[in-house]
């Protein structure tokens, strides 16, 4: 029987799939145009780890055509070459299973892959290495800080400068439930340091202000204050020419570039100072009225001869001698500004995927575009007046970089993409509020454009298209298994109906609703789609919702 290949082999697409923790490795081999369990006849496999292939061959139904031969790269794994291969054609697919020496996530792997990093020349091996590292915050602020000549932020589309100066000063934004956090670490009772937690609440709002020469960094965004930027351009489209003061002035003095950290110190060293006087402590609660002095002055209640009480919710027992009825107030740090209350539910600056419940109507978030390209880059907040609140400027990650040379080996955001950051936003979520079912909706509109059910956090998978047998491909080329997370999804946002029942579905469900950007999701919502094709079509689905993956 003459040997041939198919008439387009690059029609046949494979995806190889993995599990974390599980020694198995899976093929999906599949053409739109071929129903293998009909068509192909006397299904042959053969694993040639010299070459890092894996050879495909059958019979095809006329008698006419031979046999076919097709080549699928194999990843980068270490396969049990003992083991059998297990293979069979489906209606729409040829399965093949191979059996792994150890899991693809386990450390012996990954330390593998990294030797094997640091001897390859290959700019495309370190692009898959950063694609499979997690986006770690603690890794940026330490990168960005250790660059002594400091970082200019470039839109990563055009190579647009976008700030006027390096910046040098970086500090960690607080997480969205610091205030919690707040309430936990000292309580929110006078017996337990309630009031050092309205202060201590206040004093971390004032100290993480957008202040010119910091740059403030979280999960997913960059806060810049508006006067950093070369341009700065308002909702209406009128581009706002910052003046270009002298280089020392940029950067300010040494104690106004410290000041956020030199203030959290200072808040620091006041809290280990305090201590209790008598067994009591004194707060400044909801019930405590302000005189004019700047004095909180607190009612004393009628006490009986052996009790004494707090300006709090508590009685205490002792001597009417130790009742205060007055404690002095620092006016700098107990009291916020309008527009930092505006903030104090928790949505500090992550505007790139905002709780539902973190929302005020009190801000508008409008975006911002590179003045260059016109590319849309991040978003910064209005108050209902038209003003802007903090003049601090969020941008996302996955639309700038550190340098000129976007996604080069200097820029330290390279491995960011809208993707891996939803990604890594939806497990957050996912693991704070126990849910694995979401919806995301305008940021702007509040109408619902995504429904998303989280099923596997932890895959691993490669997909592309197969070569003949007659074509050359060298021994060199290689595929990484990427992490994925698989999901079922919806598009909410084709017809009214679709809003109506993904209302009644975040209700039953109690499922988690965040606030994106518009033209985001409909980026994710291309995303989602594009990689539901990579699996065959009785495999893309499940409960009648399309099955797809995230890089992770």
């Amino acid at each position: 029987m003459p040997r041939k290949n198919p008439e387009n082999p690059k029609k046949w697409r494979f995806t190889w799939e993995s599990q974390s923790h599980s020694p198995n490795l899976r093929l999906f081999l599949f053409d739109s145009q071929t129903k293998p369990l009909i068509q192909c006849q006397n299904l042959k496999v053969q694993l040639n780890l010299s070459q890092s292939q894996l050879l495909v061959s059958w019979l095809e139904e006329e008698e006419e055509k031979g046999e076919v031969w097709i080549r699928v790269p194999l990843p980068r794994v270490l396969i049990d070459s003992e083991s059998p291969v297990s293979f069979k054609a489906l209606d729409d697919h040829i399965e093949v299973k191979l059996v792994l020496l150890l899991p693809v996530d386990h450390p012996i792997v990954s330390s593998f892959d990294s030797v094997l990093l640091n001897s390859s020349e290959n700019g495309n091996d370190a692009v898959a290495f950063d694609a499979a590292k997690p986006l770690v915050m603690d890794t940026d602020l330490k990168s960005l800080s250790s660059i002594e000549e400091g970082v200019h932020f470039c839109c990563r589309n055009c190579s647009n400068r976008l700030t006027k100066v390096p910046l040098r000063n970086f500090v960690e934004m607080p997480s969205t439930d610091w205030r919690e956090a707040a309430d936990n670490w000292f309580g929110n009772c006078c017996c337990s340091f309630g009031g050092i937690s309205e202060k201590l609440v206040t004093r971390f709002a004032n100290s993480y202000t957008c202040i010119k020469g910091v740059c403030l960094l979280n999960s997913t965004t960059v806060v810049l204050c508006k006067d950093d930027l070369v341009t700065f351009e308002l909702s209406n489209g009128t581009p706002v020419y910052q003046p270009g003061p002298d280089f020392a002035t940029d950067y300010g003095s040494g104690e106004h570039m410290s000041s956020p950290q030199k203030r959290m110190n200072d808040l620091r060293g006041e809290l280990r100072s305090m201590h209790l006087k008598n067994d009591i402590v004194y707060t400044t609660g909801p019930v405590v009225e302000e005189d004019t002095n700047g004095v909180c002055a607190s009612p004393v209640p009628d006490l009986s001869e052996n009790e004494t009480s707090g300006p709090s919710c508590c009685v205490h027992k002792g001597s009417r001698n130790n009742v205060y009825e007055t404690c002095p107030v620092d006016q700098n740090t107990s009291t916020l500004l309008a527009n930092q209350k505006l903030f104090l539910n928790g949505f500090l600056g992550n505007a790139f995927m905002a709780k539902s419940y973190n929302l005020s109507m009190d801000i508008e978030w409008r975006e911002f575009a590179c003045p260059k390209c016109l590319s849309l880059l991040g978003t910064y907040p209005f108050d209902n007046g038209g003003a802007p609140i903090d003049d601090g400027v969020r941008l996302f990650k996955c639309y700038i970089s550190t340098c000129s040379s976007a996604g080069g080996s200097d820029d330290l955001f390279r491995k960011y993409s809208l993707e891996r950051m939803f990604t890594n936003q939806l497990l957050e979520n996912a693991k704070d509020e126990l849910s694995f079912r979401t919806v995301v909706k305008d940021l702007k509109t509040k109408s619902p454009l995504l429904q998303i059910v989280l099923l596997n956090p932890n895959s691993w998978c490669c997909s592309g298209y197969c070569l003949d047998a007659a074509s050359s491909m060298e021994s060199s080329v290689k595929l990484d298994l990427l992490p994925v997370i698989k999901v079922l999804f919806s598009d909410c946002s084709k017809s009214a109906s679709q809003l109506r029942v993904c209302e009644d579905w975040v209700t039953k469900n109690l499922a988690d609703v965040v606030c994106m950007f518009s033209w985001q999701v409909d980026e994710l919502i291309q995303t989602l789609a594009s990689s539901k094709d990579a699996l065959p079509p009785s495999c893309n689905f499940l409960q009648d919702l399309p099955l797809s993956s995230l890089q992770r």
